[in-house]
């Protein structure tokens, strides 16, 4: 749960992301339009969003990101800046259509490096491997393949830890 001293990731389906603290997120009732977390560009749309413990990430903090052509690669936090509410973000992914768009981002930490991450398909495709195969690699780039397709046209639909 939220601390109030938290901070929020988001991502977006095109790669940007914004990192910002909890506390500009005032509380609302259930029928308040709320507040903009993040100002996207057309077509665009948030697919993940974690949160980011009493906002000081230990240095082996990172963001996981999953592409809809089977891409996916983590990034230490330390290259996401805490900015204010609202803002457009930064890029946190290469996105091209030999990567596909982003499908889902976590924040994961040394103790999640220890499972394995569920990756499943459209068609049915399912595999596991450990988290920490996936690459470690800058922000803006388009990570490396951690799923092959056995069917055309298949992608990425979803994504957990066990």
């Amino acid at each position: 749960p939220a601390t109030g001293e938290d901070e929020i990731m988001l991502v977006t389906s095109r790669g940007q992301s914004i990192r910002f603290k909890e506390k500009t997120v005032r509380p609302m009732g259930r029928a308040a339009a709320g507040v903009r977390g993040m100002k996207l560009k057309s077509a665009d749309e948030v697919t993940g969003m974690d949160l980011i413990t009493e906002g000081k990430p230990s240095p082996d903090e990172q963001l996981l990101v999953i592409m809809a052509q089977g891409y996916g690669k983590r990034t230490k936090l330390k290259e996401y800046k805490v900015q204010n509410r609202g803002g457009s973000g930064v890029r946190t992914a290469h996105v091209t259509p030999k990567t596909g768009q982003v499908v889902s981002a976590f924040v994961v930490n040394a103790k999640r490096e220890k499972e394995d991450l569920i990756v499943m398909s459209d068609k049915g495709q399912v595999i596991r491997l450990l988290l920490k195969s996936v690459s470690v690699l800058g922000r803006d780039t388009q990570g490396v393949r951690i799923m092959r397709f056995k069917e055309s046209g298949d992608q990425v639909a979803s994504v957990t830890f066990v």
